[in-house]
């Protein structure tokens, strides 16, 4: 999958569930569920069938690959979901231990383009709980943000463009850029961007017709 993603030479590459043996591939990885018995055991378990397994074991996190022409200045990370923030919402007991079985993070790097900096956030929300999550992963990226500084918000949102938090986001007070049609989106602040492009699926079939992905890769293009 990652080889096919960057076929074209994408300047950054903003990856969700990427099993936790694989975090060290990229440029930037954080665990966001730590694998229960180690990342080299929860490989070998998930190796007797992905299909099955999954996740369960592996444990996942957020990746960040950068290309060697730009600099990274600054990585920070930020749970989303935190005992302290989800008491804060008035669930009952059995929804924020629903809310707690998958920890989720937004990652943040500060990158440089020649004389330019500017921020990439990657983030995975929970379904039941994406708004919440999201703006908190805005707020988060916002403060890391510089004055006058692009800021480019992405991920697995789990959310339509029907969302109060995505309308909230993309409106005068925010200011981000319209959201695709799907549930993954890559919103720019601060900078002229293209609108969101996803991927047709023939372009992420292998030569044998399996899909790599049930996730469309979305991508834009910003000018710095």
């Amino acid at each position: 999958m990652i080889r096919v993603a960057t076929e074209d030479d994408p300047d950054v590459l903003c990856v969700q569930e990427v099993p936790a043996w694989a975090l060290r591939k990229f440029t930037v990885g954080d665990v966001a569920s730590r694998p229960p018995f180690g990342a080299a055991v929860g490989r070998a378990i998930t190796a007797l069938h992905h299909g099955a397994i999954r996740s369960a074991v592996s444990g996942q996190g957020n990746a960040i690959t950068v290309a060697p022409r730009l600099r990274v200045l600054e990585r920070r990370s930020l749970a989303l979901n935190p005992r302290r923030f989800r008491t804060q919402h008035g669930l009952r007991r059995r929804e924020r231990l629903a809310w707690a079985r998958e920890r989720r993070i937004v990652q943040t790097v500060r990158l440089a383009a020649g004389d330019r900096t500017f921020v990439v956030a990657n983030t995975h929300l929970t379904g039941r709980f994406a708004e919440q999550e999201l703006m908190r992963a805005a707020w988060f990226a916002d403060s890391v943000t510089g004055p006058g500084e692009p800021l480019i918000l992405a991920g697995d949102f789990n959310l339509t463009p029907a969302s109060e938090a995505l309308q909230s986001l993309t409106g005068p007070d925010w200011g981000f850029s319209a959201p695709g049609p799907g549930i993954d989106h890559v919103l720019a602040r601060g900078v002229e961007s293209s609108a969101e492009r996803v991927w047709p699926e023939e372009r992420r079939r292998r030569a044998s017709g399996a899909l790599m992905s049930d996730h469309p890769p979305v991508e834009i293009e910003v000018e710095l």
